[in-house]
Order: structure tokens, then sequence, then C-alpha cells
């Protein structure tokens, strides 16, 4: 049995991997694993994003959670980083969202947060993983009383929007800005939250049905973002993810701002207030070249990790650092959240532009985007990890590193939560990297068939 955790939780397609029975099991393993050192009746908060799937595998998991003693909040549709956020302050024992942010409709996702919000460590998910193996042996099932209860809330989505105001409270009157809610969990927190800061909001893809989740929209497809913004003659767009943890923008022109530009605008601000703790900013291995060059004119310190925002977050944990993210706009502000947070990341962008007086064209200029080409390779899932296992695969891998060595680099890694071997290569010349980009994921993919 290949291990059920990615980088972000459990993922799968909902009902056929990602099964009612597997969500149970994670509930009662995951309440029992986070709150057995409780000696009160434990609390566990779930909420989802707006997949047709969400309902039914949340209500399995909370099932199952209250099967052995603890009791569930449900707060309904909600950003994954509202969980993270009312999970410390309401002092509930465990947190759960059921989401898979940016992937298709038919998947979905259970992710864990222990009492403080963040999201576990490898050894706790190793543990859960354990006891499910174990057909839940170790597990004492209550009976009459013991068994837990759920109670339902309406309103812990205003508690977040208001924590977000609260944290980055800034004057947007004058400001036209378009959001992409990717018929996702920001559809109602991001636009009442710009609303109440006086911003012109035009919403697009924010009428989710349960099926339209990330469909063409959002920050993985940014192209009718971009046109609106010209459109509509905005100032900004902001497009975010299924369960709202990311965020990219558009800039006035209709150009594309991505997680590390956006990481280096509000960064160099942050470090102007006094907020940038240690002048440092933690980021991945995918971070484009150009970040690292910015960071080594503007007397930044960067520390690099490897890809998910788990890590990043460990990171900063370790360092203190305040701010940490990736490319793909996972953008942690540890001071005000403990997790990936769309909207807190639109807001400090909107900040920045404000306070500047500059628009966000203008303000993307303090990094120059070095050429990059991304290309996913689709394998089998059990096989994305033993990529370098194959002879051909390996050799193309070493001779195209020696290719680029001191002119760019190549970066192989497989996907923690999708079927994908990802082959990124920065260089010079962009016709060349991406003709490289895509030789080597087909031979991947051709070879790992």
């Amino acid at each position: 049995m290949a291990r059920l955790f990615g980088t972000d939780g459990v993922r799968g397609v909902a009902n056929e991997e990602l099964t009612p029975v597997l969500a149970m099991q994670l509930g009662m393993a995951g309440a029992y694993v986070l709150t057995k050192e409780n000696e009160h009746k434990p609390t566990i908060m779930v909420g989802c994003d707006t997949r047709i799937s969400g309902d039914m595998l949340a209500n399995a998991l909370m099932a199952g959670a209250c099967s052995v003693g603890a009791n569930a909040v449900y707060v309904g549709v909600i950003p994954t980083p509202a969980i993270a956020y009312l999970t410390k302050k309401y002092k509930v024992d465990a947190g759960v969202v059921i989401s898979a942010s940016h992937n298709p409709m038919e998947f979905n996702g259970i992710k864990f947060f222990d009492g403080n919000g963040y999201k576990l460590s490898d050894d706790l998910e190793d543990e859960i993983e354990a006891l499910i193996k174990n057909n839940m042996q170790d597990i004492n099932f209550p009976i009459g009383a013991g068994v837990g209860k759920i109670k339902y809330r309406t309103d812990a989505r205003e508690e977040y929007i208001n924590h977000a105001i609260q944290s980055v409270n800034v004057n947007l009157s004058g400001l036209k800005i378009v959001l992409d809610c990717a018929e996702g969990a920001s559809s109602y927190t991001s636009v009442e939250a710009m609303k109440e800061l006086g911003g012109d909001v035009i919403a697009i893809h924010n009428a989710p049905d349960g099926t339209n989740i990330n469909a063409n929209c959002g920050s993985t497809h940014m192209q009718e973002l971009q046109a609106r913004v010209v459109y509509e003659k905005a100032n900004v767009g902001l497009a975010f993810d299924g369960d709202a943890d990311r965020l990219l923008a558009v800039d006035e022109n209709g150009k594309i701002v991505d997680g590390d530009q956006i990481m280096a605008i509000v960064g160099n601000h942050m470090r102007e207030l006094g907020s940038l703790k240690k002048d440092t900013i933690v980021a991945t291995v995918m971070s484009n070249l150009g970040f690292y060059l910015m960071a080594e004119r503007e007397n930044l310190h960067i520390e690099q990790t490897k890809v998910g925002d788990r890590y990043v977050l460990e990171r900063m944990k370790e360092i203190g650092a305040s701010l940490g993210g990736e490319q793909s706009g996972h953008v942690i502000f540890l001071d005000e959240n403990t997790t990936g947070d769309g909207l807190l990341s639109a807001l400090h962008v909107l900040q920045c532009m404000v306070d500047t007086g500059k628009p966000l064209s203008e303000l993307a200029k303090i990094m120059d985007v070095m050429p990059q080409s991304l290309v996913n390779a689709k394998v089998p899932n059990h096989k994305k990890d033993h990529y370098m296992e194959y002879p051909e695969i390996a050799k193309a891998i070493d001779e195209l590193t020696a290719k680029f060595e001191g002119q760019g680099r190549v970066l192989i890694r497989p996907s923690g939560t999708e079927p994908l071997v990802r082959v990124m290569i920065e260089g010079k010349d962009q016709k060349i990297i991406e003709e490289e980009c895509h030789k080597l994921a087909d031979l991947i993919q051709n070879t790992m068939i």
C-alpha cells in the first residue's frame, strides 16, 4: 500500500480513490491521534471547498471522529486558511479541510491541522496512516454518552473576513479590482472583504455549483482574468484557487504577477515597514532565478526549501521568519496566519499599491523573471517517485543538466498531489528551454507509461 499522505494531505478521485470509507477511517484515526493526550472531550472543526463530493466526505469523516468520542463543528464552505486560523482562535483540538485545492472537480482531499493551526508533521501523518493500515486495532470505541456529536455553524467565515481586514486594514477606495474566485471557497469571503474595505469589486467565477470549481478559471487558468482586467480598465486582477490558499495577480496591462514577484514586492515593502523579520524570505527550489538575483541586489536573505508550502512553513518556524512562499502563489504571512492565505496575500499586494501610489506593473519591476518552462509528464501515480531508476531518463537528465550548467538550471520532481513528474528548465532562450522541456517530459511520460 502506497503512502496515503502526499505533500498536502490525502488526495484522490472522490468515491474511487478517496472513498467515504477512507474518509471515515481518516476521521477515526485522525481524531484519535490528534486528541489522545486530552483529558477533555475533544473537538474537531471541519470545512470544505465547493466540490459536490465535499458534503459526502465531510460527513463520513465527522462520523468517524464521533465514533472515537470526538465532537465535530461543521462550518461548511470556507477557505483552507480560514480553518487554520479558526482552529487556533476557537481553541479546538484540530481542524480538517475537505478540498483538492487547484485540482479538477472530480478530485478531493483531506487535510489536517493541529490545534495551533499548523499542518501535520510527517510523524503524525505516519501515525494516522499506521492506525488505518492496522484496521484501528489500538482504538477504543466509546458507547452511550461517550460518542461524539456534530454542531453546525454558519458564522465562521465572517470571523475569518474580520481577521483578514484587521490584519491588513487598507483603504481600497478608488481601486477597481477584478476577482477570479475559481468557483471555489473564496467566492464569498474575498468579495465581501474587499467590498468592506471600499474597493470597486468586479467578481467573476463566483457562482459555484459543485461541478465547476477550477474549470478554466482561477489561478491555474488566468487568460479570462487577464482579458477582463484590460477590458474593465481595472487597476488589478486577483486570482484564487479552489480552496483560496494561493493567489496570483494580474497588473493593469493584463500581465501575470506570480508568487515570486508577489513575495519580492511585499517582502521589500514589509522590510520598509519593519515587519520582515531577519530581512529573510523563505522560498523553494522552484522559485525563479530572477527572484534570487533580486534578493542579492536588495540585500535580502533567501532561505531555500524543497517544494511544498508545508516545508516552507517548517523552515519559517525554525528560523523565525515572517514571510515565505512558492512561485505558484502559496504565500505565508506567519504573523497573521499559519498557512498560505490567498486573501491576506491579495490585501498585502493592494496595500503595497496604495502605500506607494504605484501601479502593480511598476512594482513588479523589482525583479526580472528569467525565461522558464514547466511541463508535466503524466505517469502512473505509484511510479512517479522512481523516474531516476530508468537508465534512459537518468541519462537524458544528466546530459541536459550539463548543457545548462552556468547558464540556467534543470529541476525534475514528482508532484506531491497528482500523478505527474514535473520538468522545469530555466535559461536565457525561451524557445530552446521549451523545446528541451517538452522533449524530456515526453521521454519520461512515454518511458514510464
